[in-house]
């Protein structure tokens, strides 16, 4: 019977927990790490209500291989970390990158590196989430700025890793992670699902990694009878390794292509007064909330300025950036980091636009003081 929206009271990390279980989620496996430790809380609560199962497991090392076996088994599965179970988790992030295994990584960023602050927020795994595991590999990042936002992501991460069959992290910092507000849950009868496409056919000569169209091979279901080989070695369409330059060439270019060809219907973004912008904000996370604010302070004075707000960080909406780059004259990226996202910008922006950065990584948020100081300086 359908339900009508449910206002909540709801954490962050209460809220992706939440979304996970909408999005089909059955399996979650991971180690307590702050400050993403109320995921996991949140998860073995819900988990059992809905005939799933949740595991503390021994590490985020496990955590990621356990994840893996139960994707491969057929079950949309799911784990969260932070910091330093992020970097431990990255071999199996690999992993699952080539052997097109579904999965979503919760990343709650904290301060580093090593143990760093693990209560306090930081956005410094950037670069990290796109090219944390070694080698040319697809990944998908999505990255929420509210509440209700990484509830809608976390479901819309399950919906892309199932259609593309790669690891989606959702990226969120602890400030995020910990915000309680006010949140619309939608009637579950109107979320958007999207499960993985199942192999169909004569099991006699299926080849488990022969394309489709779309770039992305039908899984096997276990139990189907389709014989199939798993490995993270480079593998040919059967399944079964190679080294002949020619076949890796293919078959890594089809990896990455898949992503690349999808673009259009990865990428979103958030345009706030962009149309007349002589200025342009690119921010992310809590620091976009305090960039909006500052964005809306600055027009009060008679600044033309703009935000743009990437709801995936990778791959980077790159068309849309070039776009507005072509339209202003500066570009200002403030994030809670040494610059790591900034560097992104300046390969998108003409030699005629001037680039430049706020970056914290003392512990404390950007606050939207920061971010209008710095624009009034810009507009002079």
């Amino acid at each position: 019977m359908s339900q009508m929206p449910q206002r909540q009271s709801l954490q962050g990390n209460q809220a992706c927990a939440l979304g996970a279980i909408a999005a089909g989620c059955r399996l979650f496996a991971g180690y307590p790490i702050t400050p993403s430790s109320e995921v996991a809380e949140r998860m073995s609560k819900e988990l059992p209500r809905v005939e799933g199962v949740f595991v503390q497991m021994e590490d985020e090392i496990a955590s990621m291989a356990a994840v893996l076996g139960s994707s491969m088994g057929g079950v949309k599965s799911m784990t969260a970390t932070s910091g330093p179970g992020f970097s431990l988790k990255q071999e199996h992030i690999g992993y699952a990158a080539l052997a097109e295994v579904p999965c979503v990584i919760i990343n709650v960023m904290r301060g580093g590196p090593s143990t760093g602050m693990p209560t306090r927020p930081a956005q410094g795994d950037v670069m990290q989430a796109r090219w944390g595991t070694h080698g040319d590999h697809p990944i998908i990042v999505v990255t929420p700025s509210s509440v209700q936002e990484i509830y809608q992501l976390t479901i819309r991460a399950f919906n892309l890793s199932e259609t593309y069959r790669v690891p989606v992290i959702v990226l969120y910092d602890e400030a995020i992670g910990h915000l309680v507000d006010t949140v619309e849950l939608p009637d579950p009868d109107s979320i958007e699902i999207q499960d993985r496409k199942w192999a169909s056919g004569p099991a006699e000569g299926y080849l488990p990694y022969a394309a489709d169209e779309d770039g992305v091979p039908p899984m096997p279901r276990p139990g189907d009878g389709y014989r199939t080989h798993t490995t993270g070695l480079t593998h040919l369409e059967t399944g079964f390794p190679t080294q002949v330059p020619a076949d890796v060439s293919r078959v890594i270019g089809r990896l990455l292509d898949k992503i690349e060809r999808n673009r259009d219907a990865i990428e979103q973004y958030e345009l706030t007064n962009c149309d007349d912008a002589e200025i342009l904000v690119v921010a992310f996370g809590i620091t976009a909330r305090s960039s909006e604010r500052a964005v809306n302070l600055a027009r009060e004075s008679g600044i033309k300025v703009g935000l743009m707000r990437p709801l995936t960080l990778w791959p980077f909406p790159e068309r849309k950036m070039k776009e507005l780059a072509g339209q202003v004259r500066h570009v200002l990226v403030p994030e809670m980091n040494a610059g790591q996202l900034i560097l992104e910008i300046e390969r998108l922006c003409p030699d005629s636009v001037t680039v430049s950065g706020i970056n914290r990584f003392d512990g404390l948020p950007i606050d939207p003081g920061e971010v209008l100081d710095k624009i009034k300086e810009i507009s002079k």
